[in-house]
């Protein structure tokens, strides 16, 4: 799919379709507007029938329209006008987007990217509709015999902006937004895949081509590596499993040699049975999501690659299964992590903490700025916030702020939880120095605060990302988060944004 930014008027491009949008009830965008104007009002006298109404996400193909030079022009519904903001916009484009693919056309001019989004620049809406775009053409189909067979024609799209002035903004804004779609399309298809194919070594594979791909340093710490580091945390989770551990750890450097990097640690279960504390059959099939924290920071770092920003940054991932066995830890049993510091585990299904503690701990060793970990941890985290945000908590106000704005920027939202120390009281122990669980209340927090006690004395930040990482029912799949959110984090940082 080629991708690409021009100025001119909708009614003088040479294309496939133009594509316009119509606000609820029946009032076309400026866009719109010329091209019913150039038409002796054809399109008002279709909306007039009846024929579009604007409502979100609606389509109308209209053909031969007279006094442009396109073949077509597709009506997009954008909803009412005083409600248009960012998720309405991108539900717009990413409405365009499919029709378009499904209707014939070979390539086409989209003038939703002039849309009045409420205080959203230029640079924004492409960056955005770039995005939308690519989520709308990604399909996963590499575990089936016969792929789907959907045409798929469309080749090229061009996002318009008003003024030729306007273009280097639009090109530089195209870029970004399609390497943020390109690894959020990495993490999409790396949660996608069975757990008997994506395993712990499958995504050392990954990071290793990546490495090879942007000339990153790798390196991948086997289970004799692990014990003689004192990883006990992370080793008594993998060790029900068949299938070895690893601990990835990719280093891009591209910032000054001074600069501290940003280290981001992604969970890696590929599958979790839940160990002893056995989890329910229902569902269970989606626990081959449980990697998708390492897969957001394999997503954010192929993102951050390809548009080879000024920063420094380290990505660790910590990856195994987590099976029952003969040799699986058992309820009760007490760990020394790499920190030193023991730890009781009374549900062996809190896991995703044990194995990002020592991750934490080995973080310390790069000296970061900044620490951020990404986990599909809690559930309690889906109770709470569902499947709009991720649940975020630091011990830093001013890296918790610039998380949220990059959420916000990204439409990849995120929200703040407290990390009190009240809530560290449901974490005593009276055979450790904790324990991994706190019980039912504040599942999510105590969770963090957990976290906390490993975080050193770096700035760190916790997203939990369980409702978030992927949907169930009939759209089930990976949706990629967060790695918007952690891209735009690092755009921002390098001073791209």
């Amino acid at each position: 799919m080629e991708f690409s930014i021009s100025s001119g008027s909708p009614e003088k491009q040479r294309s496939a379709c133009v594509v316009v949008g119509v606000f609820e009830p029946r009032k076309l965008s400026v866009a719109g507007e010329i091209i019913d104007h150039v038409s002796g009002r054809y399109l008002s006298e279709l909306i007039r029938r009846g024929d579009m109404e604007g409502r979100l996400g609606s389509t109308l193909l209209v053909p031969r329209v007279p006094g442009i030079l396109a073949d077509r022009v597709l009506l997009v519904g954008l909803g009412k006008e005083r409600d248009f903001r960012e998720n309405e916009y991108q539900k717009a484009v990413a409405s365009a987007v499919r029709t378009l693919n499904e209707t014939g056309a070979f390539d086409a001019s989209i003038f939703l990217t002039d849309l009045p989004v409420k205080r959203r620049e230029l640079r924004w809406r492409i960056r955005i509709a770039a995005m939308a775009a690519r989520a709308a053409l990604y399909r996963f189909d590499l575990m089936k015999s016969k792929h789907d067979d959907v045409r798929r024609p469309l080749r090229k799209l061009t996002f318009s902006v008003s003024r030729r002035g306007e273009l280097a903004d639009g090109e530089l804004a195209l870029k970004q937004g399609l390497a943020i779609a390109e690894g959020t399309n990495l993490a999409k298809t790396l949660g996608n895949l069975p757990a008997n194919v994506c395993t712990p070594g499958y995504l050392a594979q990954q990071a290793a081509e990546l490495a090879t791909a942007h000339q990153l340093k790798l390196e991948v710490l086997e289970r004799v590596d692990m014990e003689k580091l004192g990883m006990g945390a992370f080793l008594s989770v993998a060790r029900g499993a068949l299938e070895p551990p690893k601990f990835i750890v990719l280093e891009y450097r591209r910032g000054n040699q001074s600069d501290k990097p940003v280290v981001l640690i992604g969970k890696g279960i590929t599958f979790d049975t839940g160990g002893i504390s056995l989890k329910p059959a229902a569902d269970m099939d989606e626990m081959k999501f449980d990697m998708s924290g390492a897969a957001s920071v394999l997503g954010t770092v192929k993102a951050v690659a390809e548009l080879e920003l000024p920063i420094n940054l380290v990505v660790l991932i910590p990856t195994t299964e987590n099976m029952p066995g003969s040799m699986a830890t058992r309820p009760g049993d007490v760990v020394t992590t790499l920190s030193g510091q023991t730890v009781e585990i009374l549900n062996t299904d809190a896991e995703g903490r044990l194995i990002l503690c020592d991750a934490l701990t080995y973080a310390e060793r790069f000296d970061p700025d900044c620490v951020v970990d990404v986990a599909t941890l809690t559930g309690a985290c889906v109770i709470a916030l569902g499947d709009v945000a991720c649940g975020l908590m630091a011990n830093d106000e001013g890296l918790a702020k610039e998380l949220i704005s990059a959420g916000s920027m990204a439409h990849d939202r995120a929200w703040q939880l407290p990390l009190w120390d009240d809530y560290h009281e449901q974490l005593k122990s009276n055979f450790a120095d904790m324990a991994n669980v706190g019980g039912r209340g504040a599942g999510t927090i105590t969770a963090a605060c957990f976290l906390s006690k490993f975080a050193g004395k770096h700035r760190w930040a916790h997203l939990d990302i369980a409702g978030v990482a992927w949907r169930g029912g009939k759209e089930k799949g990976s949706t990629g988060r967060p790695v918007p959110l952690l891209t735009h984090f690092l755009l921002d940082r390098a001073g791209v944004l």
